[in-house]
């Protein structure tokens, strides 16, 4: 046995030194793309790469020099439409902050901070983004992603029922060259059964009457979200590959004034359980219009526990719960009512520690947004006093994540700041804002009323005027 291994280690040691049998994060193990267009092409003769014309259907147009000019600091933002800055535009979106923040706290130095957030884009799709802009000479990469990955139809066969043991030893002998060589052998003998997506996003509520294409499948969640942790774990194995540093951020979501978009019942809620859950909802609506919360909450309670899939008791129990001041309670159901939402168009709490997880193993410095957020919001849970819908911030939701980028930055020695950095740099956004076109927020809020058009067709349910119960927290504004 020891002959045998010594004979392994010797072959495992020299596949090391030919370098072969290496892990390709760049390679999706759970889908394939019909093609994948570059995203930045060149500008003419000019020496400059702009967006390509074909992919603006989902990305702003941005421009930079290649190749980069002499004491450049080039900072590159992946994500969805969040990183883009919708619904108004790239001009008051966190990256278009914190570049005007560098050029502030150290002017002199070249300040290039690219917006790389695509409408609808997953995390899959941002990783081909992520190898592309490799070649870019980056110095930072900052990936916000997480809310789009339930967008696009797609299977995943026998990975649907991988236990998660299996998938952690996977990983571990993913180290392992010679075991590399032999998946890579095996790979080549059978048909390559990922599923193909198109080009470009394809996702299932841009049809008419995409919602109902939504069922709770709970096998095809848990592969979304192992697919989602394997994103990210392969775009951080990519920028550490190329000596790229990368930070990443949690992206924030609406807990306390978005309902679930979809609802559905537990497959086995019938006969007298299902009478019993919808007597104890409408005795539960009752009691709220006769002013009767704690009536309510306890008839709630129970609706919860005969059917704990539905979303839209969950969501109604953290409205009561709020207006009880049980906030802590409130923030559960409210927890609750995101992540057995049907049509699951925020990011999930499994994903979320996903995240943070990776960026405690592999020492990569992490930004929860939905905590700093939270922190500032009334009750302590984000609403629409700092986001416009269920996942985009306001601008300066925007300006509160360079401010932490900055601070980042400055902690890992990337930039220095002195004096009065942050009332500088503020007076610099605000003096930014101010200059912006006229209706420049006036077509945002037309693209907001797209944006909630969009997602039509949510659970239905009466709300709670949160004004009435006030608690004195900040208000995150527009940043008009």
């Amino acid at each position: 046995m020891l002959v045998g291994l010594l004979g392994l280690g010797v072959v495992e040691v020299g596949l090391r030194v030919l370098h072969v049998g290496e892990t390709a994060p760049s390679v999706d193990p759970f889908v394939s793309f019909r093609s994948v267009e570059p995203l930045f092409v060149p500008k003419g003769a000019s020496g400059l790469m702009e967006t390509s014309p074909d992919r603006r259907r989902c990305f702003q147009a941005q421009t930079f020099a290649r190749p980069k000019a002499p004491g450049t600091f080039r900072v590159f933002c992946f994500g969805g439409s969040t990183v883009q800055g919708n619904p108004y535009g790239q001009e008051t979106a966190f990256p278009r902050f914190l570049e005007l923040a560098l050029g502030t706290v150290d002017p002199s130095r070249r300040w290039e901070v690219i917006n790389v957030g695509g409408l609808s884009y997953a995390s899959y799709r941002v990783a081909n983004l992520v190898r592309e802009c490799l070649a870019y000479e980056p110095d930072l990469f900052v990936l916000c992603t997480g809310h789009n990955e339930f967008l696009e139809d797609r299977t995943y066969g026998k990975l649907k029922r991988s236990p998660a043991w299996m998938a952690r030893a996977v990983r571990f002998a993913s180290q392992l060259r010679l075991f590399n060589v032999m998946r890579q052998v095996a790979g080549g003998l059978r048909r390559d059964r990922r599923p193909v997506l198109r080009e470009e996003v394809d996702a299932l509520l841009d049809y008419e009457g995409g919602l109902k294409a939504y069922h709770d499948d709970p096998s095809w969640r848990s592969a979304v979200i192992a697919h989602f942790g394997n994103n990210v774990a392969r775009m951080m194995a990519m920028s550490r590959d190329a000596g790229v540093p990368l930070i990443l951020v949690t992206p924030v979501s609406n807990l306390r004034d978005t309902p679930p978009f979809k609802c559905e019942h537990s497959p086995a809620l019938a006969g007298t359980d299902l009478w019993h859950w919808t007597n104890l909802v409408q005795q539960a609506e009752t009691d709220l219009s006769h002013g009767r919360p704690d009536s309510a909450a306890t008839a709630l309670e129970e609706a919860t526990r005969i059917d704990p899939r539905h979303a839209q008791a969950w969501f109604r129990l953290g409205q009561v719960d709020l207006v009880l001041s049980r906030t802590n309670d409130s923030v559960t159901a409210f927890r609750q009512a995101r992540e057995t939402d049907v049509c699951p168009l925020r990011i999930l709490g499994s994903m979320e520690s996903a995240i943070a997880r990776l960026a405690q193993e592999h020492d990569v410095p992490w930004i929860d947004w939905q905590a700093m957020i939270a922190g500032r919001s009334q009750s302590g849970i984000p609403g629409n006093d700092w986001l416009l819908d269920h996942v985009h911030p306001t601008p300066k939701g925007h300006m509160l994540l360079a401010e932490a980028l900055l601070v980042t930055m400055q902690a890992r020695g990337w930039v220095t700041v002195r004096g009065d950095w942050l009332s500088a740099c503020r007076a610099r956004w605000e003096e930014h804002v101010a200059a912006l076109p006229a209706d420049y927020f006036e077509q945002g809020e037309e693209a907001l009323a797209g944006l909630r058009a969009w997602t039509q067709g949510r659970a239905s349910g009466p709300s709670i005027d949160y004004r009435l119960f006030n608690r004195g927290k900040t208000d995150g504004g527009t940043g008009r």
